[in-house]
This record gives C-alpha cells, structure tokens and sequence, in this order.
C-alpha cells in the first residue's frame, strides 16, 4: 500500500501538461477472467489531503440522457441492480456527453493483427452507444475511456501470493476541477485475449466504465462475472440495470 500506480503517474504528468488542475486520485478497480470468478478490489492509491478536503461529500441525482430514458425493455426480463456497488462518492454516472473514448491502436503486434484489436473494441463501443452517446476520440488528454491493448497487473491476496491472471481490468481516477467532481477510466485488455474473446472483454469492461460496478450472476447477461465460451450480447438485463444505475444519486458532475 502507498506506492503510486504506473496509471496514477501517467494521469498526473497528464494534467499537468494539459490542464494544471489541482487533482485528487482514488482508484478503484473491477477485473474479468476467462471462466474465473471476479471481484471488486481496491488497489493502491494516493488521495493528497488537500484534495480529500475539496472533494464535493453532496449526492443528488441527475436527469436520465435521453438514451435511457427512451428506453423500454417489452420482455420485462429485470435487472441485477442489487448486484451493483456504490462507491464513496455515489454510482459511477457520467452526466456530459458525448462520452470520449480513446482506442490505443497497438504498436507491438504486425499491423493486421492491430487493425483486428481496434475493430474488435471498436465494435464493443458502438454496441454501447445505442445506449449511451459516445464519441471516439484521437487523443488521450481529452478522453473519458481510454482502452489499452496491455496485461493487467498480477493480484495478490492477503497472504500476498499471485492469483491467476486477469484477462482485463477497468479502473477509474477522480479529479476536482472548479469545485465539480469529475472521473475518468482506463481499460486493460490482456494481450492473450484474442478472436472474439477481444470484443467481449471490451463490451464487458465498457460496462464497468459507463456505470455498471458489479456483475450479473446470469450467463446470457454481458456483464456475467466471468467470459464463457459463446459470450452474449449486451442483453436487457444489461440495459435496465445501467438505466436503473443512471436514476441514482452521485456527487460527479455537481457543484
């Protein structure tokens, strides 16, 4: 505990070049597996006190996007909304939009092997937006969701022995700018997924980032707590438990 993150160095040079805010991290962290169980964790993290001070304590709600609110599920299938966890500053809800995704195109693979990942994620993403409006972007400073073709690092347990390896890992940073809370995610896809364990990973972790923080304990729901062999598509259980996850109180985005 107390080390500082690759993640945490990477944001903090980040806002520095770009935006010279006064920022306060604390990152939390949902991670998948091939047919192992999953886990909400805590992982290291810095939380300066001046920070912690200014962070906004007030929930309240914000209005459903339009998206959502549109919505209607006619098979009334229900949702897994007592599978989600709050966190300490409410749900994880974005209340700007477009939300801004950044795909890092990979560097270490041949080129067709790259173009292949990026239309892979690139798929989750547009499954996504029907749901919520998302915007991909060019660069990295101004992104929301950044997802990264990179292995997610080992997790220990307490007597501090290497788990099995994870497949992919969604974390979040929180950041103060004019006095509104504000968070931002990053995506860890492992280099071992490939085929169409590649777009499920990435629709999956995509659930995490846009709100939903837990998992079905349903097979035919995208956000099962572990990939099976014929992954499912973002099913309505999905889509009412992320509507149902936009109607609560969260101190993002309010003064």
């Amino acid at each position: 505990m107390g080390k500082i993150t690759q993640n945490q160095l990477f944001w903090r040079r980040l806002i520095v070049q770009f935006r010279s805010l006064q920022v306060a991290v604390l990152t939390l962290a949902i991670s998948t597996g091939l047919l192992v169980i999953l886990s909400n964790f805590p992982v290291d993290a810095v939380l300066p006190e001046q920070g912690r001070n200014s962070l906004p304590i007030i929930q309240k709600p914000h209005s459903l996007p339009p998206t959502l609110a549109q919505w209607q599920d006619p098979t009334n299938s229900g949702d897994y909304f007592d599978q989600i966890k709050s966190t300490k500053v409410g749900y994880l809800i974005w209340s700007i939009f477009p939300i801004k995704v950044k795909i890092e195109t990979p560097t270490n693979i041949s080129e067709k092997q790259s173009q292949l990942w990026v239309s892979s994620v690139l798929e989750a993403v547009q499954e996504w937006s029907i749901y919520l409006p998302l915007q991909i972007v060019k660069t990295s400073d101004i992104a929301d969701i950044i997802i990264i073709r990179k292995a997610p690092p080992l997790q220990l347990d307490p007597n501090r022995k290497i788990l099995r390896a994870r497949s992919a890992l969604a974390s979040y940073d929180l950041y103060n700018f004019n006095n509104i809370l504000f968070h931002r995610f990053t995506i860890l896809l492992s280099p071992s997924q490939t085929g169409d364990y590649v777009l499920s990973a990435a629709r999956h972790e995509l659930g995490h980032a846009l709100g939903i923080w837990g998992h079905s304990l349903l097979e035919t729901d995208t956000m099962y707590f572990a990939q099976v062999r014929n992954p499912p598509l973002i099913s309505a259980r999905d889509v009412n438990t992320l509507k149902k996850v936009y109607e609560q109180s969260t101190s993002l985005g309010h003064n």
